[in-house]
């Protein structure tokens, strides 16, 4: 064994080169114990004496190379890293807030501000740039005390201190036209801050319930939107963007940005309420539109009430509902009905639209005349060179219809529209030809021979595009005819018409009946 006085005289002598040297001198156990001891003390150390070797200069420097290829989120790590390591260094906090700044991350960058100015209360650069910041969000009275603290600290003011004054000052004014619900006043203030701010969220939702207040329900959309790209799980913003959408009665939409806002919170009233009043409206829309398209005009337009009467105050569903409303009592052959529905329209808001929808009830009442001074009427309102060119269409359409209506109305003949398909045509043709039929009408032959004479012509003329067209036009449709009125050969027709169906008359005599008519498919 050797004495520690001795192992200390040859330890201590001993160089890196004259190691193994030295352990020649030391019994084997001994040597194996040290290099043992050694190598565990070297294994346990090592990672220790890897991460002391990165310093929070280092890490600075790896974020700032990081920052300047782009990769920040890589150079936040970095900032983050360092300010572990020191954290009582208020300059760690403050490259952090420039990255977050860059970044556009304005929340973060402000907490990073914060903690930089509890190290360093009076920093006259940590306080201008927390004031920016501020403005940046809008919040102007806490960026007016850093202002104020900067112009106390270097007994001057600062030149800031008059716009962030009255900043400050608009939203105060803002803030209280809002709470008492003044929102012409609210909007005048928050449009003179707004566009001095970057992410003022706050301010922009409050101008977006203003608007909706004010029924400005584009606006109300347009800063919906925006709040939501800045914060995409902002619940309110939502239900006023969804509410927006629901008096624009784009019903989809708002159902939409409802659902949205009930992923983020099942339970939030004012989404759960906006989303049960839109479908109940939906529900009783789409039964009307349906029973319209199958013809069931009545059951139409009382489903359409009952979503109009759901709230009547939504003025742009009834704005969009009445005119289906019109033209369903339209086809009931309800004219008087009809043309009254149209006048409510009107009454809500005198439009082109809405005197299109008049003019075309009073045309198909006959009443051209009064068709004609509707139309003419949207052509005085009309604004813009599309309005104003259809407005001229639709005059002369009545004026033509006017013309007609003295003269020979093929339409009322066959009893249709201005506006029936071809399909409707046929078919009004073929029981107007068999109601007048000579044949069917022996005692009132000369009557039924006009008549049927008549219906064949209609048919001829609004079954064919191209005379269509001339007639809708007001134009000759038969031509070189000198002067004479045009007379089909209106038995040819009607069974050219009828194709292989035959036409059969059978009388029998039940006392003292009539005859009766049956129709053989050949």
């Amino acid at each position: 064994l050797v004495s520690p006085s001795t192992y200390t005289q040859h330890t201590t002598h001993v160089s890196a080169t004259d190691t193994m040297g030295a352990f020649t001198l030391l019994p084997r156990g001994i040597i194996l114990s040290i290099i043992l001891t050694a190598s565990v003390a070297s294994g346990q150390n090592a990672p220790k004496a890897k991460e002391k070797e990165m310093t929070p200069g280092k890490y600075r420097s790896l974020a700032e190379a990081s920052l300047s290829e782009r990769k920040y989120d890589e150079a936040e790590k970095f900032f983050n890293m360092a300010i572990q390591l020191e954290p009582d260094n208020a300059g760690n906090f403050y490259k952090l807030f420039k990255l977050h700044r860059r970044m556009r991350k304005l929340e973060d960058a402000l907490v990073d501000l914060g903690r930089a100015l509890i190290l360093q209360p009076d920093d006259i650069q940590y306080k201008r740039a927390r004031s920016k910041i501020l403005l940046s969000l809008g919040r102007c009275d806490q960026a007016l005390v850093d202002v104020q603290d900067v112009g106390r600290i270097q007994k001057k003011d600062e030149p800031e201190l008059e716009d962030v004054s009255r900043c400050a000052f608009e939203v105060e004014q803002a803030t209280n036209a809002f709470m008492r619900e003044d929102w012409t006043e609210a909007i005048q203030y928050l449009d003179s801050v707004i566009p001095r701010t970057e992410k003022a969220v706050d301010l922009m939702y409050m101008r977006a319930k203003s608007a909706l207040g004010m029924k400005d329900y584009y606006g109300a959309v347009s800063d919906t939107g925006r709040i939501l790209k800045m914060n995409s799980s902002h619940i309110d913003a939502f239900q006023v963007r969804g509410e927006a959408y629901t008096r624009l009665a784009e019903h989809e939409m708002a159902v939409k940005h409802f659902r949205e806002g009930l992923k983020f919170d099942p339970e939030h009233k004012g989404c759960k309420a906006g989303h049960k009043f839109v479908k109940k409206i939906m529900k009783y829309d789409k039964k009307g539109n349906d029973a319209n398209d199958s013809n069931q005009y009545k059951e139409a337009i009382n489903f359409w009430w009952q979503a109009i009467n759901h709230d009547v105050t939504h003025i742009y569903f009834v704005k969009d509902t009445l005119p289906k409303i019109v033209k369903a009592h339209s086809k009931l052959g309800e004219h008087t009905k009809a043309i009254e529905e149209a006048n409510k329209l009107v009454s809500v808001e005198e439009t082109v639209t809405a005197l299109y929808v008049l003019g075309d009830a009073e045309t198909e009442a006959d009443k051209f005349d009064e068709a004609l001074r509707t139309f003419r009427r949207a052509l005085e309102i009309a604004a813009s060179d599309e309005d104003k060119e259809s407005a001229q269409k639709k005059v002369k359409e009545a004026e033509v219809a006017l013309k007609q209506s003295k003269e020979k109305n093929y339409y009322k003949i066959l009893g249709i529209p201005r506006n029936a398909d071809k399909k409707q045509v046929k078919k009004a043709y073929k029981e107007m030809a068999l109601k007048w039929h000579p044949d069917k009408n022996p005692d009132n032959a000369e009557e039924a021979e006009k008549k049927f004479t008549e219906v064949a012509e209609a048919y001829e003329v609004l079954s064919d595009p191209e005379l269509r067209g001339k007639y809708d036009r007001g134009e000759e449709v038969f031509e070189n005819q000198g002067g004479q009125q045009r007379r089909p050969n209106a038995q040819h027709f009607f069974h050219q018409n009828f194709g292989q169906q035959q036409f059969h008359q059978r009388r029998q005599h039940h006392g003292g009946g009539g005859p009766r008519f049956h129709f053989r498919h050949g």
